[in-house]
């Protein structure tokens, strides 16, 4: 019996696979596009680069301007100084609760103020719309504030930095266009299997805006993270400041030391690379975070600016 093998030859076969070839205009238009992402790229992650390397530089280096992407007379004086201060760990830890507490309450109030304000047939909506955006333009001043602050015994707890700043009026018009843009639909077929108000929020809208919360939690998260200015302005014992003031005394301690030119070596070193060390130690945690959560980052700030 013969048998016939009627298959293409690999070759044809592969060239079908692959399609048309790209037009040389095209192909152009993908080697330029490569040049300005490398450009963009390598401008965006020199300062980066620069700043971890001063950290780890001598400060005879970095004061002459020799330091550019590689470390120079590898240093870590000023982090041995700053790592082994128990006051620095304290702080960090005071850090990591206020931003996680407060990210918590701000999602929170964010979230249930988007939603209302996102239903049309609600009364008094424009009025509530006005307030927000009022606040988002003039505020008391910082005077004011503080006797706020004071009068209502805030000072030297936590609510005196969460409090203050619970809802960013920016993070609550994106989830507010967010959840303006979901289809009414679902909450109406929720409604008639009999879920209320709360149950439609848990159950329904809040798993179908996953990208919007990572989104806002993000941005909640840095601000509170670097936040200092709250710390240094309502709390006077050291430990319970946030760990950006603690960073913040140390440069300017730094800065005094030099000025009246310290003697120990340990101190000079300190005062050269103290910038670049706190920078490095600030804005590390959240860089390690970011990459979990970036794939909602782009579509979450998309899908919420739709509308304003």
């Amino acid at each position: 019996m013969v048998t016939v093998d009627v298959r293409e030859p690999p070759a044809r076969t592969q060239q079908r696979s692959r399609g048309p070839r790209p037009s040389r205009g095209y192909r152009v238009f993908q080697g330029v596009n490569a040049v300005i992402l490398t450009v963009v790229v390598a401008v965006t992650l020199y300062p980066f680069i620069n700043i971890l390397a001063r950290s780890f530089s001598n400060e005879r280096y970095i004061r002459t301007g020799q330091v550019n992407l590689l470390p120079r007379g590898f240093n870590l004086t000023t982090y041995r100084h700053v790592m082994s201060d128990s006051a620095f760990w304290t702080n960090y830890r005071n850090t990591l609760v206020y931003t996680v507490v407060a990210t918590i309450i701000s999602m929170v109030l964010t979230t249930c103020y988007a939603y209302v304000l996102s239903k049309r047939h609600l009364k008094g909506r424009g009025f509530l719309v006005g307030v927000a955006l009022f606040t988002m333009f003039f505020n008391g001043g910082l005077i004011p504030n503080y006797v706020l602050v004071s009068h209502l015994n805030l000072r030297n707890t936590l609510w005196a930095v969460v409090l203050p700043n619970a809802i960013s009026v920016f993070n609550l018009l994106v989830m507010k266009s967010f959840f303006e843009n979901q289809p009414v639909e679902l909450e109406e077929a929720a409604a008639v299997d009999g879920l209320g108000t709360y149950g439609i929020l848990l159950r329904i809208v809040l798993p179908l805006s996953k990208a919007v919360i990572a989104t806002m939690i993000l941005f909640y998260a840095v601000f509170f993270w670097n936040s200092w200015f709250s710390g240094f302005l309502y709390m006077d014992r050291s430990d319970l400041f946030p760990v950006t003031v603690y960073l913040r005394n140390l440069i300017a301690g730094a800065t005094t030391g030099s000025d009246q030119t310290a003697s120990s070596d340990s101190a000079i070193q300190i005062a050269g690379n103290i910038q670049a060390v706190t920078v490095v130690l600030t804005v590390a945690p959240i860089m390690l975070v970011y990459p979990f959560i970036q794939r909602y980052f782009v579509s979450g700030v998309m899908l919420g600016a739709v509308k304003g």
